[in-house]
């Protein structure tokens, strides 16, 4: 790991001293909820003038002109803004849109949205340089490695549902999820390891299932009405995890974002497994 990032932050710098004679950009738009975060995280926040509605974090980001969702962004709405840098997701889009955007006149920094370390590196390097602050960039992803390499394994490996239910269905999430990736750096079992993604989750498979513990999100809590509401749900009720109430609630984007909270996020989700309490995290 140590020798990949140290190849990824040469090449990084590279770039940055490529592009060391272009202006340092002075009003940007954020598209995916944790590149806007790093920005902020890099203490850039006051260059932002814009957002999309998956930027949540940190309270300013609620102030900022949203733009649409990253995946369906309205053109109108950035081109109103008049960023001279535009920071998204490689997710974002339409292509079409993105491309309409650099006709525009405004540079388009496209950042990698897997759920990786590596990523995580890349995403935070890629930022940075962007902003004409690698240096930064450089200190954050090494606080962020400290802090991870002090993480201690979930004891026991113990077996886990991750579950969305933001429309009133049930969804799992399998492996190639944010979500999983965070089980696997824990230590802990992803009961619906062997699908991928996140698939309809009927009564019958996750009362089947038998998680010792749920993990889901403050949005999923939200649209049930509360975690009895959600615990309660079919399937769901007559699990272990339900029937000891061993539920872990996560805010949305520390849960999903692997963004650069995310040694808080796994100290959460390991904290929450690790405790025996009867009540809800």
């Amino acid at each position: 790991m140590h020798i990949l990032r140290a190849a990824l932050l040469l090449l990084l710098g590279s770039a940055h001293f490529a592009h060391a004679a272009a202006p340092t950009p002075a009003r940007v738009v954020g598209l995916g909820g944790p590149i806007t975060e790093i920005v902020y995280a890099l203490d850039a926040g006051e260059r932002l003038v814009g957002a999309d509605a998956s930027s949540i974090y940190p309270a300013a980001a609620h102030k900022l002109p949203k733009v649409g969702y990253y995946r369906s962004f309205s053109i109108e709405g950035i081109a109103s803004l008049k960023p001279d840098l535009v920071l998204a997701s490689d997710q974002s889009g339409p292509p079409q849109a993105l491309a309409q955007l650099r006709k525009l006149g405004s540079q388009v920094v496209l950042l990698p949205s897997e759920p990786t370390l590596a990523a995580l590196d890349q995403r935070i390097m890629g930022v940075a340089t962007a902003l004409g602050m690698a240096t930064r960039g450089t200190a954050l992803v090494h606080k962020i490695h400290t802090q991870l390499q002090a993480q201690k394994p979930a004891a026991g490996q113990p077996r886990v549902l991750l579950v969305s239910s933001h429309t009133g269905k049930l969804e799992g999430a399998g492996d190639d999820t944010a979500a999983a990736a965070m089980l696997k750096l824990i230590g802990a079992v992803n009961v619906l390891a062997d699908q991928r993604g996140y698939k309809p989750l009927s009564a019958e498979a996750a009362a089947a299932l038998r998680p010792d513990a749920i993990v889901t999100t403050s949005m999923s809590v939200a649209a049930s009405g509360s975690v009895a509401a959600f615990l309660a749900q079919p399937g769901l009720a007559v699990t272990p995890a339900a029937r000891s109430r061993r539920v872990i609630v996560m805010d949305d984007l520390l849960l999903l974002g692997f963004g650069p909270r995310l040694p808080e996020a796994l100290h959460q989700l390991q904290a929450g497994l690790a405790d025996q309490a009867t009540g809800p995290r």
